[in-house]
């Protein structure tokens, strides 16, 4: 793989985000998307063979293309400054939990594991099954092997309710989690860690280690 080509033309790319300099570069992209692309298909083909429901997905199901789909009109750039892709069956837009690889210089490459952009009825049913079953979510959450790899675990900072979320007393005691509108763990790699010799064993493991609690979560969507 040719993760050091990708690294450098994501650099390129945050200093030049103009539709004008990516026709000038196009071979540069397509190589940089070539790399991409085996780093997907390995971390895919090792996460498939312990997680079924990676089973049978393409590089093509879960690779999320480079454009931006919906650019705010403030939004001066038509790219993003990462590429990436979304593991989870169905693809990367189905509305289940799953993991989530993102290359991009400076430290930004990133691993995620859950679900970050979940609907109202996505939400609804995970506050249930936390609802119903805490004492499970809490021991998944603050499994070991997970922390080994998200050592931050389940994120908190993101955006939340400012009260209970319908049908929830301000008593229960596991308003905090019941308040969030994203349910998922994450981390960062520098580059010297993506440029590694190891970097997709590491992904591969810490996505066997997020898939208990990535469990709990589509045990929750099943019927959504």
């Amino acid at each position: 793989m040719e993760l050091d080509i990708l690294l450098d033309f994501l650099a390129r790319l945050a200093a030049n985000n103009t539709t004008a300099w990516m026709a000038d570069h196009r071979p540069d992209y397509q190589r940089a998307r070539t790399a991409c692309t085996e780093l997907v298909r390995q971390i895919l083909a090792g996460a498939a063979a312990t997680d079924p429901d990676l089973a049978g997905l393409t590089t093509a199901d879960v690779m999320f293309r480079l454009h931006k789909n919906d650019r705010a009109h403030r939004d001066p750039e038509p790219y993003k400054r990462r590429m990436g892709a979304g593991l989870k069956r169905g693809g990367r837009h189905a509305p289940r939990a799953g993991y989530f690889v993102a290359i991009q210089p400076g430290g930004r490459s990133w691993l995620g594991a859950g679900t970050f952009y979940p609907t109202p009825a996505m939400l609804a049913a995970i506050r249930q099954e936390i609802h119903y079953n805490g004492a499970e979510f809490h021991r998944l959450r603050q499994a070991p092997e997970l922390l080994r790899y998200f050592p931050a675990g389940l994120d908190t900072t993101g955006p939340q309710l400012s009260q209970p979320p319908r049908g929830y007393s301000a008593t229960d005691p596991d308003l905090a989690w019941l308040r969030l509108k994203t349910y998922g763990a994450g981390r960062f790699y520098t580059d010297a860690e993506v440029l590694a010799p190891g970097f997709v064993p590491e992904v591969v493991a810490a996505i066997a280690a997020a898939r208990p609690l990535v469990d709990f979560f589509n045990e929750a969507l099943s019927n959504c």
